[in-house]
């Protein structure tokens, strides 16, 4: 085959699989292909994608490819399924998943004494959602369950690997920065409250307190959304998880 015709045929079989298709996978449906090859093919196609000014391209994802939609496109596509319900993760889902995500395999009760509350609820409603999964038995007493993240968190956050996650001492310099500012807010309204004039201190500080810090809540907590949260996360604003 000539090597036009097999990166035609990467394109065609990325595009038909319904999940993200390992390079491996797709060099062993050619002849004398590797994966180092399939990452050239798609190189090339994305810049035929670019050059014909394609709404889509190819990208790496959850360890495999997959076509994607540019974002000022997207909007017209999320319309037209506006319909289609979105999976949504409440504060509690969005918590147990950032201590998974740093310290799997991690058991039940190791998430229990980190969240400071019961977590079995949130766990079963995570491997209902295929973002957890059983990773194994702890060589502990009891041998209990361990859990890790799923390709389907991957997808979800728009990871490639686990690597790909911020590291924990840039989530601390996220934290250290945003208390700072916090406590310029606050020496700001002190200021402000010595000329006699009306502010209100808690102006600002909530908001800014939930961007930093997820505060634990119980299973039986209504299913608030948490797409603002959700979105810190897929940005690189992980929640903070305290770890004493």
């Amino acid at each position: 085959m000539e090597d036009r015709y097999k990166i035609s045929v990467v394109e065609s079989l990325i595009l038909a699989a319904p999940e993200p298709l390992p390079g491996k996978k797709i060099a062993d449906l050619l002849d004398d292909f590797n994966s180092s090859k399939v990452s050239k093919a798609v190189a090339e196609l994305n810049d035929r994608y670019v050059e014909s000014g394609s709404s889509f391209r190819i990208r790496e994802l959850a360890g495999g490819y997959q076509f994607f939609i540019m974002p000022e496109f997207t909007g017209y596509v999320q319309e037209m399924f506006s319909r289609t319900r979105k999976l949504r993760l409440t504060r509690a889902a969005l918590e147990t998943l950032a201590i998974v995500a740093y310290k799997q395999p991690v058991t039940k009760t190791e998430v229990e004494l980190i969240r400071g509350v019961a977590s079995d609820g949130v766990i079963h409603n995570l491997m209902e959602k295929k973002m957890l999964t059983i990773k194994g038995r702890a060589e502990t007493v009891g041998k209990p369950l361990q859990y890790g993240t799923t390709d389907e968190f991957l997808k979800f956050f728009g990871l490639n690997k686990l690597i790909d996650l911020p590291k924990m001492s840039e989530i601390e310099e996220l934290v250290v920065s945003a208390e700072s500012e916090n406590q310029t807010e606050l020496g700001l309204i002190d200021d402000i409250n010595s000329e006699n004039l009306k502010f209100n201190v808690n102006d600002g500080a909530e908001e800014l307190e939930e961007v930093v810090q997820v505060e634990a809540t119980t299973e039986d907590e209504s299913e608030t959304i948490a797409d603002e949260v959700a979105e810190d996360i897929a940005d690189g604003v992980i929640i903070d998880v305290d770890q004493t």
